[in-house]
């Protein structure tokens, strides 16, 4: 079985399926997997595995144009300075509370806590620095919803609408403290394709209005994209640098009295009613443990059967000047995601940039295991299909160059919902996790909920889908890599519900 089991995995490494201008391609990719990034996250390879020989086939080339390296750095980190790295972790800390994990959900619940409870002992550690994972490698876009629920009533759609705000809210106010700058509430666009779609959000955009939530529907005539039929405004949607404000917060925790170590992935957790966990050089003991590991949860024992780790592949152009915008059609909003089957949307950043992901199967990849570390050659290929999908909407952009591209981990769950509560035998250990690509506002809000939740506070958050969230399971191994395989490449769709054509709110991908 084990052996099976590694097949699988060199497999999974080598084989990518999609559809291209209506042609199925098959493209054998070198089983070149990241050793080092694996590493960092606490997982080693099998004692006496031998490297597979590659296998060589003829493949597509990059475009002239297309430049960088996967899993360069960010476009968001390339637009800010960051201070040196905060000390790693070495010897022994006791503490009140342990978090783990430096991205929005870490930072935003050490922020809570220790604003809130002055000399509660607060440590955080990250395993690069805050702001590297997730939180710093996503579109930017600060959105309201919650994926995978479709409101039922207008009371359901507006205590939605409050909570999530309460995140874009809590982004801006961080922001203009901490990373001024980083934070801009221009709007957002939902973009539609296909006219009896678009049809159907004009529809709800009446049924918002009418709850009390500021939408507006903005017909084709009115857009300048090509191939848009549609699309509704959120006025109150924001764009954020994530890694800027992540960095510039790192002095007010510390000053607020908590103790963060950068470069200090943990090992191993041992739970119980004090928490011990073990890093390269150190060891932590606390009373109550913070799980803000997304998509690295697993890789910590936790949610192994519920969080599907997924890479999603980004890329940014060069800066463009003021009037290569108004020729793109690109209006005053923040950044758009489509209603396409393999979802795309796009950003534009405070450097003038344009950041945009999706736009095929291969840009939102699997990996057998739940493998943490996107495959070098896999990420050519998603380039490959995201500069597609860019060109469908912007084909003025054929010269413009690529400037970086990269990777981000996202954590998916079946239903697509999220889940924040506190679990765990002596009922210690916290989490919020499985944000399925929509997880700014949300991590943000969840610092909030789990600083409620610590202090007992638990009736401010019970009418919320997320709260105390149990997470469908998913297959095991090697059934999960299978049924993402024929889920994505068969049906053509991506890694996310599709909305019912009437109700459903439906947003791309923020972290």
């Amino acid at each position: 079985m084990a052996r099976v089991l590694d097949r699988l995995d060199l497999v999974s490494s080598r084989l990518a399926l999609d559809h291209l201008d209506h042609v199925l391609r098959v493209e054998v990719l070198e089983a070149q997997a990241d050793a080092g990034a694996e590493r960092r996250h606490g997982r080693r390879s099998p004692r006496g595995a031998r490297p597979a020989s590659p296998v060589r086939v003829r493949v597509g080339s990059l475009p002239g144009w297309l430049i960088g390296r996967p899993d360069e750095v960010p476009v968001w980190r390339a637009e800010c300075a960051a201070p040196a790295p905060a000390p790693a972790l070495r010897g022994r800390c006791v503490a009140d509370v342990a978090i783990v994990g430096g991205g929005f959900t870490g930072v935003s619940t050490a922020w809570h806590l220790a604003t809130r409870r002055p000399g509660l002992g607060v440590v955080l550690l990250e395993a690069g620095v805050l702001g590297e994972g997730a939180s710093g490698r996503n579109a930017g876009q600060v959105l309201h919803g919650i994926p995978g629920v479709d409101p039922r009533t207008p009371e359901e759609a507006r205590r939605i609408h409050e909570a999530t705000g309460a995140g874009i809210d809590l982004a801006e106010a961080l922001a203009a403290r901490f990373a001024p700058g980083a934070f801009r509430r221009a709007g957002a666009l939902e973009l539609y394709t296909d006219a009896r779609r678009a049809e159907s959000a004009a529809r709800r955009v009446e049924a918002q209005r009418a709850a009390g939530i500021p939408a507006a529907f903005v017909p084709a005539g009115a857009l300048r994209i090509r191939g848009a039929a549609g699309a509704v405004l959120d006025p109150e949607a924001g764009r954020l640098n994530g890694f800027a404000l992540l960095q510039g917060m790192r002095p007010a925790l510390a000053a607020a009295g908590v103790r963060v170590h950068e470069r200090t992935p943990v090992r191993r957790v041992r739970p119980g009613a004090e928490v011990a966990l073990e890093t390269p050089e150190g060891e932590v003991r606390a009373r109550a443990l913070v799980l803000a590991t997304n998509a690295y949860t697993p890789a910590l024992g936790f949610f192994r059967s519920g969080i599907l780790p997924l890479h999603s592949h980004v890329l940014a152009t060069a800066p463009l000047p003021a009037e290569r915008w108004d020729a793109i059609g690109w209006g005053a909003w923040d950044g758009f995601s489509d209603d396409m089957d393999r979802i795309a949307y796009a950003s534009r950043t405070p450097g003038g940039r344009l950041l945009f992901g999706g736009g095929g199967n291969a840009a939102y990849a699997y990996r057998f295991g739940g493998a943490t570390a996107p495959s070098a050659r896999g990420a050519d290929q998603a380039a490959r299909f995201m500069q597609s999908a860019l060109l469908r909407y912007f084909p003025a952009l054929a010269d413009a160059p690529i400037e970086r591209r990269w990777a981000g981990t996202l954590a998916i769950t079946l239903d697509r919902v999220c889940s924040m509560g506190v679990g765990g035998d002596a009922r210690n250990v916290y989490h919020a996790l499985g944000y399925s690509g929509h997880g700014v506002a949300l991590a943000l809000l969840a610092g909030r909920v789990l600083a409620d939740l610590y202090e007992g506070n638990h009736d401010a958050w019970r009418d919320l889908p997320f709260y105390q969230k149990r997470l469908p399971p998913l297959p095991p191994e090697p059934l999960r890599w299978l049924a993402y395989q024929a889920y994505t490449r068969l049906t053509g769709r991506s890694p996310r519900r599709q909305p019912d054509l009437a109700n459903a709110r439906r947003r791309g991908p923020d972290t």
